[in-house]
């Protein structure tokens, strides 16, 4: 049977006007927020994470009153002299001992293998100090404090000084590159002299670069 639709009376039905819909004005930012939120919480990660990236660098200070003849002697030291060429110039204990300069250079056989040798001790100890820690309680306070007191001592006690010296042509490229070595090879007392290079050592460098 066919169906009779019922409209509503009156006439009306679908000749009505449709009214049109208001749409609200207001947006909705709260995703905004949240993005926002986001970007800030990132870049204030990011800020504190990236650290500024500097060398310790250790320099003598400045006595005017003390000559220079009377300044202690490196006994159980070694002395690196860098001019403006790759190579570094080298001797062992005080200035008036030295009779001539050994050359070597940035490799790893060069003055990584020199550094490593001369503070065998240092790294020995250092790694009796590492095999401790790694056997010890994490997350110890007293513990990992006991542990950076070794290390501290042991740097104090380590006798291997080396002293950087450098011309007036030395590039900073090559003083970064030494002290990236040092760290490397945990040499604990290291000090760049910001000083001429005395007569003697000019003698023998001038001599070294002749040969």
């Amino acid at each position: 049977m066919a169906q009779i639709e019922t409209g509503g009376g009156g006439g009306h039905g679908k000749h009505d006007k449709k009214r049109a819909k208001k749409l609200s004005t207001r947006i909705d930012m709260t995703p905004m927020v949240d993005l926002a939120f986001l970007l800030l919480t990132f870049f204030v990660l990011t800020s504190t994470f990236s650290k500024p990236k500097v060398l310790r660098m250790i320099f003598p200070e400045k006595n005017k009153d003390v000559p220079l003849k009377d300044l202690p002697k490196v006994k159980d030291g070694l002395t690196l002299i860098l001019n403006g060429s790759d190579k570094i110039y080298y001797y062992s204990g005080s200035t008036d001992k030295a009779t001539a300069l050994e050359a070597t250079d940035f490799s790893k056989e060069g003055l990584r293998t020199i550094l490593k040798e001369r503070n065998k001790w240092l790294i020995n100890q250092i790694e009796k100090v590492q095999i401790e820690s790694d056997k010890g309680p994490r997350n110890d306070t007293a513990f990992e404090r006991k542990i950076k007191t070794k290390l501290e001592k042991a740097q104090a006690e380590s006798k291997f000084v080396v002293l950087v010296k450098h011309t007036s042509d030395a590039t900073y490229k090559n003083m970064i590159d030494v002290v990236d070595e040092f760290l490397i090879t945990q040499v604990g007392k290291y000090f760049v002299v910001d000083e001429p290079l005395g007569k003697k050592e000019q003698m023998l460098l001038d001599k070294k670069l002749k040969e």
